[in-house]
């Protein structure tokens, strides 16, 4: 059987990076049983932040201007993950976008306490501070990960995970 797998890129953002939770965060996903095939701890520069975030046509000038300036700010930690049905596993640990909606479980439920309202009420209004930006589609996440990594950063490897659960024959089991 082949191994069913699905790439999504994930941004721990300046919020995650400064409170000190990169660790507590991969460990989720690699508990999830998520690969990590490229990984990188960087300074955005505002135009990879641009470029990052105009991949979404629909957000007014304003929200992007936060976002960049946001995600530009201080280092984050971009990596691709790969697994069986990544984008939606990643996306359920993560929880929703709005942190007052994720749910206790989740990476915004239990370390997030900032909210859209918060945000916007401070002056011109800021980025909300959400930890973690995570692919929302297959086309997303390829785009996006174009951003941040080349092809020549994404390393192809087998788990021992992978071999458990996709390279056993079943005719070596003992009866």
């Amino acid at each position: 059987m082949a191994n069913p797998k699905e790439r999504t890129l994930v941004l721990l953002k300046p919020d995650a990076v400064q409170r000190n939770l990169v660790g507590e965060i991969i460990g989720r996903f690699e508990r999830a049983g998520l690969k990590i095939v490229a990984m990188k701890f960087l300074l955005p520069t505002k135009e990879q932040a641009y470029t990052h975030y105009k991949i979404n046509p629909n957000l007014p000038q304003n929200i992007l201007d936060h976002l960049a300036y946001f995600l530009s700010a201080s280092p984050v930690v971009a990596m691709v993950l790969e697994g069986n049905k990544a984008i939606p596993v990643v996306r359920k640990l993560v929880g929703a976008t709005e942190p007052l909606k994720s749910d206790v479980g989740t990476i915004r439920g239990d370390f997030t306490i900032d909210s859209y309202d918060l945000a916007d009420s401070e002056g011109a209004g800021r980025a909300v501070r959400n930890l973690v930006h995570a692919s929302s589609s297959p086309e997303d996440a390829e785009k996006e990960t174009k951003v941040w990594f080349s092809e020549n950063e994404l390393v192809e490897y087998k788990s021992v995970r992978e071999k458990i659960l996709y390279d056993i024959n079943l005719d070596d089991i003992a009866e």
